[in-house]
């Protein structure tokens, strides 16, 4: 249902407003491909020179382009996750956890071509101007049509594939994790109720599992949004320089702030998904 969708999608929001210094973070020591010697040092380094040149507003860079995508995204993600899972549950209504696996996968591979995107590109594109000699974008919409004037409609849909390696390894490692851990929680009665602590607390190590599992694809779509992007003519292409130039410690650039973004992302995410279900089913009688 589209309230689920709102719900999940504002939560997103207000957890992306909450903890969004944590991806600019990210996003800048994934571009920071100054080998010797790096422009930061960390996490504590890049906070430090971004408060000093931009102030406080600075850790916010590109956070537009985020808020505006959330509620499509929760709607894309979870939606294409119900009516999926829907055709894949067995007799008793249980979905397995590799079923759970291919349904995360779609979802993950429907909301990187429709929005994550766009989305990510021109977050990435605003992060990395603030950066540069002479930063050129004044606010959201100029920024877009900035883009859109200089590389046309493709400018704001670069790293597509990696986007979509990223976001369908992302939904297939957490809803695989998630449906595993509910179902193991759940034993043998499908109708037992989980605490939203444990819920969010699965939703952390979904999290989690998604982080260590896919961050060398995060640092390849982050490079192929870049304002440098032209300088890879493919995703492997970008993977390979990287591995050549930077070694393979650079794919896990930006692990540590995306850790404490993600896990309470999915945890939020999950709690109010778990929560909105049961007050619908109540309300509604969907079961």
């Amino acid at each position: 249902p589209l309230m689920i969708t709102d719900v999940r999608g504002i939560a997103g929001g207000i957890e992306i407003c909450i903890t969004f210094p944590t991806e600019y973070v990210k996003t800048q020591l994934q571009l920071d491909e100054k080998a010797n010697p790096p422009k930061y040092k960390g996490i504590v380094d890049c906070v430090k020179q971004t408060v000093n040149g931009h102030g406080v507003r600075g850790l916010y860079r590109g956070l537009s382009s985020l808020l505006y995508g959330s509620i499509p995204k929760a709607a894309v993600r979870f939606g294409v996750f119900e009516f999926l899972s829907n055709k894949m549950r067995d007799e008793k209504g249980r979905l397995d956890s590799t079923r759970g696996l291919f349904c995360g996968l779609g979802a993950g591979v429907a909301e990187a071509v429709l929005i994550v995107c766009p989305m990510e590109t021109v977050k990435v594109k605003f992060i990395h101007d603030q950066t540069s000699a002479n930063p050129k974008y004044k606010g959201f919409f100029h920024g877009v049509r900035e883009i859109i004037r200089v590389e046309g409609l493709k400018g704001t849909y670069q790293g597509l594939t990696a986007t979509v390696l990223k976001q369908g390894s992302n939904q297939a490692i957490r809803f695989y994790v998630m449906t595993s851990l509910r179902n193991w929680y759940k034993g043998d009665d499908p109708n037992k109720a989980i605490n939203p602590l444990i819920t969010g607390l699965f939703g952390a190590v979904a999290g989690a599992a998604s982080v260590f599992g896919n961050t060398p694809l995060d640092v390849v779509k982050t490079r192929m949004q870049g304002l440098e992007a032209h300088k890879y003519k493919s995703t492997l292409d970008c993977a390979m320089k990287i591995m050549k130039h930077e070694g393979p410690k650079a794919f896990y650039k930006g692990t540590v702030p995306r850790l404490g973004r993600v896990c309470m992302d999915v945890a939020i995410v999950f709690i109010i998904y778990e929560e909105v279900v049961k007050v619908l089913n109540i309300v509604w009688k969907t079961d």
